[in-house]
């Protein structure tokens, strides 16, 4: 007899917090860089010198990006998708040809097998020509049924799906709901089990691919029964089951030809067999594919970065203000400099963090997160100053350019498509928690019964002990370091650049990281996890410092290498000056801020208390519950499932 149908979660807030936490890798069980970094750690030993991919990789991952070249350039336009909203059926026919729907899947099975440097390059290069089929192929292979499967299914569902995710079956990744995003205690969409199946209920929302997919990695709640533990859990489910309906495709602000819809399940039977991992390893499952899934969007924003500064630098010669090109004016220039330092690093980031998840020695898990934090937030910062280095035209879309006979650069496109990183797959705000809990890992694990008000004083005691005799060891080492030694670091010093003094910034400043951190957990204790404004900035500061790191390292690896090493030298140079003004800026508004007073304004805004302040306008809004009903039940809509070939 199968198990009732679950309600719908009332989830406290400590409850939640349990449930992210029980899905987090609780183990180190390899070093990481980012994590001894905010530890006050500067190993740079674990980054230098820079990893590199094995010949056989740079040969295969080369030769795809050849192909995949020519066919971005003479088979995908990018203003058609624009225009039209959709991605022709022809362009993922080829996409399939080429093998690109299998660039990360083992040969075995039929993929590319392409290590994640070059998945990433792909990404990077076919999203450049349209971010839209960046979207597809990331969200199909990075968070899709490949990457889950990869790494935690069966050896026979990989026989079952990878083929056809290699070749033909596009894929996509359900999880958010109307009424859950990054909270999934809270998750409604039920798995009931029913003999040798399961039986899905609900609603998924923002369903990247899911308008045309042909097979779901579906996030669903399995109730608790007699034989079955129960809790969040991942199966891969046929898109053209009895009972999915595809009730919308979704339109969006930027990337207007991604296939992003809202899917039902009513009554939908999927076998015990589809099942990945045990019950109520869901979350883990998801949270562990992203380590590696977020570096995808990194990609996009490097390649962002690249073409903009094409534009910048193209556009800046050209045109003319006050007797001179406009790139010769101080206020332009800056923003030019900005543009290539921070592509320069961003490339840095992005490069390093995924020969590390290559190469599997280190966990990544911090550097990841940091890579897509920091690449989101100034990805989106490029997009700008180029939109006002363009002026007007900036503004102007690419076809009214083209229409009055001027070039069709799409600067505002590139804004508008930019704009959802720092959103899609763990907004910034919510990023900024989730790498602060990791930072915070060594402090919670020696000293977190002593803030929990669940533990006894016997608990409390052991904890007290352990604590004095951590930070009696920890605590010193945080007073001096190499960064406080002029000859440090003195390999990074070649042609009047000396990029050891910013590797000495680094390192002092982590030190000095640590201590703020350990101070601010002295200081507010239990309260500590409410202080989300003063964890973003502890994790913007780790993610400067991570960034300062990598354009060093690649910079030396480049000269090492005799490839524009002077050039990379002076990008690395410039970057880490402007990133220093950032942290010192950051380390400021640690303990001078606006934090208390910001508290005051929300809570009387919430009251109502400034409602006069919004009298004058009219609200354009239409008529509508601020969340659609999630009911369980048959759909009413049509289909608009779209499989494609």
């Amino acid at each position: 007899m199968s198990a009732p149908p679950l309600k719908k979660p009332v989830v406290t807030e400590r409850e939640a917090r349990q449930v992210a936490e029980a899905a987090r890798e609780q183990d180190w069980r390899k070093p990481s860089f980012a994590k001894e970094l905010f530890l006050g750690r500067f190993r740079l030993d674990l980054i230098h010198p820079h990893p590199l991919p094995t010949e056989e990789a740079v040969r295969r991952g080369e030769q795809f990006l050849a192909k995949l070249r020519v066919f971005s350039e003479t088979k995908i336009d990018g203003a058609l998708i624009e225009r039209e909203a959709r991605i022709p059926d022809e362009v993922i026919d080829g996409l399939r040809e080429l093998g690109a729907l299998g660039m990360k899947i083992d040969p075995k099975y039929g993929g590319l097998g392409l290590t994640q440097v070059y998945y990433n390059k792909a990404l990077a290069l076919v999203g450049s020509a349209s971010p839209a089929v960046g979207v597809l192929l990331s969200a199909h292979q990075s968070i899709g049924v490949p990457q889950p499967l990869k790494m935690f299914g069966t050896p026979e569902q990989k026989q079952r799906f990878l083929p056809r995710c290699a070749t033909t079956a596009i894929s996509a990744f359900l999880l958010t709901e109307p009424d859950v995003g990054s909270d999934p205690a809270r998750l409604a969409t039920s798995a009931v089990p029913d003999g040798e199946d399961y039986v899905l209920d609900g609603v998924k929302l923002w369903t990247t691919n899911g308008v045309v997919a042909d097979l779901l990695v579906v996030m669903a709640r399995v109730p608790q029964s007699e034989g079955h533990p129960g809790g969040i859990t991942a199966f891969v489910v046929e898109s053209d089951s009895p009972g999915i309906t595809v009730e919308n495709r979704n339109a969006f602000m930027g990337l207007r030809g991604i296939e992003n819809g809202v899917t039902r399940f009513h009554r939908v039977r999927v076998p015990a067999a589809n099942r990945i991992g045990p019950e109520g390893s869901g979350l883990k499952i998801a949270l562990t594919t992203l380590n590696t899934g977020r570096l995808s969007l990194p990609a996009s924003c490097v390649a962002a970065g690249k073409w903009s500064l094409k534009i910048a630098r193209e556009w800046s010669a050209a045109r003319e203000q006050w007797g001179k090109p406009i790139a010769r004016h101080e206020a332009v220039g800056a923003k030019i400099s900005f543009i290539a330092a921070t592509t320069f690093a961003l490339e840095a980031v992005l490069d390093l963090s995924s020969q590390m998840a290559d190469e599997d020695r280190n966990d990544i898990r911090i550097e990841g997160a940091l890579a897509k934090l920091f690449a989101s937030e100034m990805g989106w910062r490029i997009a700008d100053e180029l939109v006002q280095i363009r002026g007007g035209r900036g503004f102007e879309t690419a076809d009214s350019l083209r229409a009055r006979g001027e070039r069709a650069v799409p600067a505002e496109q590139l804004l508008r498509d930019l704009r959802i990183n720092r959103i899609f797959e763990g907004s910034t705000e919510i990023m900024h928690l989730l790498i602060a809990r990791e930072a915070v890992d060594a402090h919670l694990s020696v000293a977190g019964d002593l803030i929990d008000p669940d533990k006894s004083l016997q608990d409390k005691a052991r904890a007290g002990a352990n604590a004095g005799v951590f930070y009696a060891k920890w605590l010193p080492k945080l007073v001096a370091g190499p960064g406080q030694l002029p000859s440090s670091y003195k390999e990074f010093r070649h042609g009047g650049t000396d990029l050891g003094a910013h590797l000495r910034f680094v390192e002092r400043h982590a030190r000095k990281l640590a201590r703020s951190t350990f101070y601010a957990m002295s200081r507010w204790q239990g309260r500590m996890e409410t202080k989300q404004s003063f964890l973003g900035r502890i994790v913007d500061i780790g993610a400067e410092l991570f960034a300062m790191s990598a354009a060093c390292v690649r910079a030396e690896l480049l000269r090492s290498r005799g490839e524009h090493g002077r050039e990379a030298y002076q990008l690395a140079d410039a970057f880490c000056r402007q990133s220093r003004l950032r942290v010192d800026e950051l380390f400021t508004r640690l303990w001078a801020n606006t934090d208390d007073t910001d508290g005051v304004i929300v809570k009387a805004v919430m009251a109502g208390g400034h409602e006069w302040l919004e009298e004058g306008v009219v609200d354009p809004s239409g008529d509508g519950p601020w969340i659609a009903d999630t009911t369980p039940g048959p759909s009413e809509r049509e289909n608009v499932h779209r499989p494609i070939g």
